[in-house]
C-alpha cells in the first residue's frame, strides 16, 4: 500500500484482459479497504447492493464519499447502481426503505429487487447458484431479470 499508485494495481492486472472478455465481475468485501478501492479505480460501473434497512441506508453515504473521491482522483468514469436486497416485501419497514432509497437516487436504482429467502442459504449449502439450484424459483427469477438490467445499461453505454 506504501508504493506509488497502489489504489491502480488491480487495473492494471486487469488491463490485458479486458479485450478477451465483455464482463469481467469483481466480487468486493462489504467493507471499504484496500481490495475494494482497487476495484473501484478498476471498474467501469458499480454494482452496490443494500438491504433495504434503514441501518444500510445510513452506511450509504460514506460509500458515497468514497466513489466521490474515486471518481475526483482517477476514475472518472466509474458509473454506480444502486441493487435493493434482502428485500422483505411483507415488511412496512423494508418497503419504506426501499422507498427512501429511491428519492434519494432517482434514476440510480435498479429495478429488480432481490427478496430474502431462504432458498439462497440452500443454494450455497448445495455449492451452486440459485439460478441452477432452482432455476424457475422466484429468485432465480430475479437475477435473471439483474442481468438482463446489466446488459441493458451496458448496451446503452456502449
Amino acid at each position: 500500500m506504501g508504493e506509488i499508485g497502489w489504489d491502480r494495481t488491480l487495473q492494471t492486472a486487469l488491463s490485458p484482459l479486458r479485450e478477451e472478455y465483455d464482463f469481467i465481475l469483481l466480487d468486493c468485501p462489504p467493507s471499504l479497504g484496500v481490495l475494494t478501492v482497487n476495484a473501484l479505480m478498476a471498474a467501469e460501473r458499480a454494482i452496490v447492493p443494500v438491504q433495504t434497512e434503514y441501518l444500510a441506508l445510513r452506511s450509504l453515504k460514506h460509500l458515497g464519499e468514497v466513489i466521490a473521491k474515486v471518481q475526483r482522483r482517477g476514475n472518472s468514469g466509474l458509473k454506480v447502481k444502486i441493487l435493493r436486497t434482502m428485500h422483505q416485501s411483507r415488511s412496512r419497514h423494508a418497503q419504506e426503505a426501499s422507498s427512501e432509497l429511491e428519492k434519494l437516487f432517482p434514476g440510480r436504482l435498479y429495478h429488480t429487487v432481490i427478496t430474502r429467502t431462504v432458498r439462497f442459504a440452500e443454494a450455497a449449502r448445495a455449492g451452486l447458484p440459485i439460478t441452477l439450484y432452482l432455476p424457475r424459483s422466484p429468485a432465480a427469477h430475479q437475477y435473471r431479470e439483474l442481468a438482463k438490467e446489466v446488459l441493458r445499461d451496458a448496451q446503452e453505454e456502449g
